[in-house]
């Protein structure tokens, strides 16, 4: 579970920003969306995460490299020891619209929880290598600093703290093969550290990240499909949230197909042939409800993109709702009708379906969420840039809304800001 989540210096944001899955004290509305993460220590025993929060703005707000800044932090745990040699980039994005920011490092500073425990790691890093690099963990609410790795210019080396850490023997072997642009935290799991590598599973398998937008190349139905095949439970489970999403489906089937090389014409070359046989493909048939109420089975080509997205969204939404995974998913009413949406969002947040943890952040533009039963207030954050192009992020209760106040009706209006901003239509200039 996240806790919450800094950047600075990545892509559109410059300065420091911060978004919290921390849920608000005052709000007792929809108690089904909140966690108790059971957490030790002074403020932190009451505190309850909320399940999911929607990110609201305008197109280019910066809402997508929120996902991606979260997104990065994992993929540089994941792999760094292993897919970056000496001298390689770290891939980071500074703040482009900024001479100075391009030589100034990235920040990324994660609060979380694993099996139980709070963890705080700090990451600062450049185009070329770590700077600083930190781990503590919180196993009793008080924390103990894990390792510390900071780079110092004057000695061209890492120092190390502490000496001796509470809780975790540093293998000081193990930071003889770190290289300056790979993580600790991968390195270490690289080399057998039992103690890291549950928090190496949980960047590892834990954070997902979803995408819609037709911008992007679309979900692939394999991992729904697969599910199908698993067994006639996961079948079932599937079916079912097909058939109550009211698109008039009954029922899915899917087997595999064995391709040869007489499938393909034959001016294709036999080296591309060769590579796309050896994939797995399925062919899917989906039952829809016909006259008399029959079932009329439909191949998957014939499907909408909206179902075809439904489906494909299907088994990965049940998966991260069985494994309490954090998923980021970008631009979720992509294809998808907002009924819809707020019945997915309904089935993440209930108590019955979410047992094990799941959280959702999810980009959106969809203002008919805000005036409904599926999201609280605390549960609305909005991103906005300004004047010189940098993302800022910010809740919808710093406004501290009227119970009374239609949301929907203020955030059109502009007066949350995340709107654009086109007082004489896109025309005017023209004109």
């Amino acid at each position: 579970m996240i806790i919450d989540f800094t950047v600075k210096n990545f892509r559109s944001f410059k300065g420091e920003q911060f978004i919290s899955f921390v849920a608000s004290n005052y709000d007792k509305s929809l108690p089904d969306n909140l966690i108790d993460p059971q957490l030790e220590g002074k403020e932190f025993t009451s505190i309850r995460l909320l399940k999911g929060l929607a990110l609201y703005g305008a197109n280019a707000a910066g809402k997508t490299n929120t996902l991606f800044a979260l997104r990065y932090l994992g993929h540089m745990v994941e792999n760094s020891a292993t897919e970056l040699d000496e001298g390689d980039p770290t891939g980071v994005e500074p703040f482009a619209l900024d001479a100075g920011t391009a030589k100034e490092p990235s920040e990324f500073i994660l609060r979380f929880v694993v099996e139980g425990v709070r963890y705080h790691f700090v990451l600062v890093v450049d185009k070329t290598r770590i700077l600083f690099e930190s781990l503590s963990a919180f196993p009793k609410g008080r924390e103990q600093v894990w390792y510390e790795r900071t780079w110092e210019d004057d000695k061209e080396s890492y120092s190390w703290q502490p000496g001796r850490s509470t809780g975790y023997r540093r293998d000081n072997n193990l930071v003889k093969y770190t290289r300056s642009n790979a993580l600790y935290l991968s390195t270490a799991v690289k080399f057998a550290d039992a103690q890291l590598k549950p928090i190496y599973l949980w960047f590892k398998e834990k954070l997902q990240f979803l995408r819609l937008s037709a911008d992007f190349p679309p979900l692939s139905p394999r991992f729904t499909v697969e599910k199908i095949l698993q067994d006639a439970n996961e079948r079932a489970r599937v079916t079912r949230l097909l058939q109550h999403a009211d698109i008039g489906i009954l029922s899915a089937r899917a087997s595999e197909r064995v391709m040869t090389r007489k499938d393909f014409p034959k001016e294709l070359p036999d080296e591309f042939v060769g590579e796309f046989i050896k994939n797995k493909h399925f062919e899917i048939e989906l039952g829809h409800r016909g006259t008399e109420g029959r079932e009329y089975p439909l191949p998957w080509e014939q499907e909408s993109t909206g179902t075809q997205k439904f489906f494909s969204l299907a088994g990965p939404w049940l998966d991260i709702l069985e494994n309490g995974y954090f998923a980021s998913l970008d631009e979720i009413e992509s294809s998808i009708h907002p009924s819809m949406v707020s019945a997915l969002l309904k089935l993440f947040f209930a108590k019955e379906t979410n047992r094990n943890g799941a959280q959702i952040l999810f980009t959106t533009h969809n203002p008919l969420l805000l005036d409904t039963d599926v999201v609280r207030r605390d549960q609305v954050w909005f991103a906005d840039k300004d004047d010189e192009g940098s993302t800022h992020l910010y809740p919808l209760t710093d406004y501290k809304p009227r119970n009374t106040e239609s949301l929907v009706r203020g955030y059109m209006a502009g007066r949350y800001g995340a709107v654009p901003f086109i007082p004489n239509g896109l025309l005017a200039e023209s004109i």
